[in-house]
């Protein structure tokens, strides 16, 4: 690697332009090119995995090390491999499964979740990860929305769906793990390699794949809506793991380390906190960990005690998810009772964290840095990611973009706006996706032919190109005239020690159009009024962005899969209204 220059931003540290440049020079590992995809003059890297047949094809080279672990189940690289091969070829030779054929998944953080994804993927299939969380109504929108051929589910998502499966058309429904009869028309999942084949003869069917062929189709979260399918193709999902490669060796190059430091050997094991089924599941974990010979630990469902437990049984390098998942671990009553020891760093994204959380990882797992990332389904999980140096600098932003994208910010008439001002984010690279599947109006209105893709997040950028992402734009309320980002009264709830977890909505007002209002969940034994949480907060914020209307709750708030705050219900349940 080329040395790096000795221009610092502070004592000793280099500028974030001066590692990109070392790191991306010609001839190291995070080199790029330059490709017409669809049109438009895309950077990528020059050293990604083209497809994710590709992918899956390295990952056999790591052999008998441990790929998955669920409860006392366990799955080396080598075995992953032969069972994928296996059930590649039932795809393709018994339900007649041709590329570009839909092959929808809906079950929980299984095994076969991975073996099924990677097998459709490399018979060149587009693969549909649906929420497990949905209705059987849902279910049967993902699926006829998507035209899949063939549906690989758990028991329980296939009884969900046993009523509306008859009227489908689906090649077969393949039943994972189901207790009890599976419904009718429905037959057994087998990945089982053919009797008398070594593993080391594996062998995927004979299908020939390009970078722009397309390969997912992962539905949003539909928090404002019925959800739309993002169309992606191999390269938006094998660029991930490179990118967020990239994110966070560079906040350790800053700090001083050298890249073959950084790069040399070591345990990578992820505790999987986020459903397969979401992008930072899939893409960051799942795929990364493919690449990388990392092992993956699935949880069935999010619980914190239960995460603190895997973390000492599998010796856990890795966790995240959103910032709640982390806070909800690092602030456990229970967290001295377990040995997190192995624990080599905490990152997350998918909603704006709390600046105050770096202070609490500081205090919980000493020595270790935390990890912010940024990006959404349709760029394919990470455009931005804030790590080592980076993070210790700016805990508030969510990283400089890395060195494929580009961003900017844009006022209402599309303007870029100077460094500093609050607008909309744009994004571009190529892990940006196609489109919406189906939805051609849709995908006018996000996607420019340009290249540009419309996130809807606020957000600005500081001199150094850091990323501060400020609300989602339909969450942002105006009091008064006054813009309210409910990301910062969120972030200064979280500073009160009581407060684990928060959202702030938008309170309908006849004279100030909104009041701030904020629903509160408090730490097991803790106690607050709403007069002690306005008191906290005056020197924190601006008085018009303190909650006039607080609600303190028991229990959980309502969250999708992959963690965000359901805004949407929580106003249905509190005003009476969608908002």
């Amino acid at each position: 690697m080329p040395s790096v220059p000795d221009t610092h931003t502070g004592p000793g540290i280099p500028s974030v332009q001066e590692v990109r440049a070392a790191l991306t020079a010609p001839g190291q590992l995070f080199e790029m090119d330059e490709v017409d995809v669809r049109g438009v003059r895309t950077r990528v890297w020059k050293n990604a995995p083209a497809t994710l047949r590709d992918i899956l094809e390295l990952s056999r080279g790591h052999g008998d090390k441990t790929f998955l672990v669920y409860e006392g189940e366990s799955l080396s690289f080598a075995g992953h491999y032969a069972r994928v091969a296996a059930f590649a070829h039932r795809l393709v030779d018994r339900y007649g499964i041709r590329k570009g054929d839909r092959v929808a998944i809906a079950m929980r953080n299984y095994p076969e979740w991975s073996v099924a994804f990677w097998a459709a993927a490399a018979a060149g299939a587009v693969v549909v990860p649906l929420n497990a969380w949905w209705t059987a109504a849902e279910l049967e929108y993902g699926l006829r929305d998507s035209g899949a051929r063939l549906l690989v589910a758990d028991g329980e998502r296939a009884e969900r769906l046993a009523a509306a499966l008859p009227g489908l058309d689906l090649a077969a429904t393949l039943v994972v793990r189901a207790e009890g009869t599976p419904p009718a028309g429905t037959e057994p999942f087998d990945d089982t390699p053919a009797t008398g084949t070594p593993a080391g003869d594996a062998a995927l069917p004979g299908i020939t794949l390009d970078p722009e062929d397309d390969a997912t189709i992962f539905y949003t979260s539909g928090t404002t809506g019925r959800s739309k399918g993002a169309l992606g193709t191999h390269r938006n999902i094998t660029t991930n793991p490179v990118s967020l490669a990239y994110g966070m060796l560079s906040g350790g190059v800053r700090a001083g380390r050298t890249l073959q430091e950084l790069l040399a050997p070591q345990p990578r094991v992820t505790l999987l906190s986020v459903p397969f089924f979401h992008a930072t599941g899939c893409h960051s974990v799942l795929v990364t960990s493919a690449l990388q010979g990392g092992t993956v630990v699935l949880m069935y469902k999010w619980d914190a005690e239960r995460a603190l437990q895997l973390i000492e049984r599998e010796k856990v390098t890795g966790f995240g998810g959103v910032p709640t998942m982390a806070w909800q671990v690092l602030t456990h009553p229970d967290f001295d009772k377990y040995d997190t020891s192995s624990l080599t760093g905490v990152s997350y994204g998918g909603a704006p964290a709390a600046p105050s959380l770096v202070d609490t990882i500081r205090e919980r797992l000493p020595d270790r840095v935390p990890g912010n990332g940024y990006g959404l389904t349709e760029t394919s999980s990470v455009t931005t990611y804030n790590a080592g140096v980076n993070y210790l600098e700016r805990p508030g932003s969510v990283g400089p973009p890395v060195a494929v994208c580009d961003v900017k910010v844009v006022g209402p008439a599309g303007e870029e706006l100077p460094t500093g001002e609050v607008g909309e984010l744009l994004i571009k690279g190529p892990n940006v996706i196609k489109g919406y599947w189906g939805r051609p109006e849709a995908t006018a209105q996000s996607f420019d032919a340009d290249g540009w893709f419309h996130s809807g997040d606020l957000a600005r950028l500081d001199a150094d190109g850091f990323v501060y992402i400020v609300d989602r734009a339909k969450d942002m309320l105006i009091r008064g005239g006054e813009n309210v980002y409910c990301a910062e009264v969120e972030a200064a709830l979280y500073d009160h020690p009581a407060v684990t977890d928060c959202g702030v909505i938008g309170v309908p007002h006849d004279v100030l159009g909104e009041e701030v209002g904020a629903v509160v969940c408090l730490r097991p034994g803790a106690s607050l009024t709403t007069a002690e949480l306005q008191e906290f907060l005056r020197p924190r914020i601006a008085a018009f962005k303190i909650p006039a209307h607080v609600w303190f709750r028991e229990g959980e708030l309502p969250r999708n899969p992959g963690g965000k705050l359901l805004k949407t219900r929580l106003r249905e349940e509190l005003l009476g209204r969608p908002g």
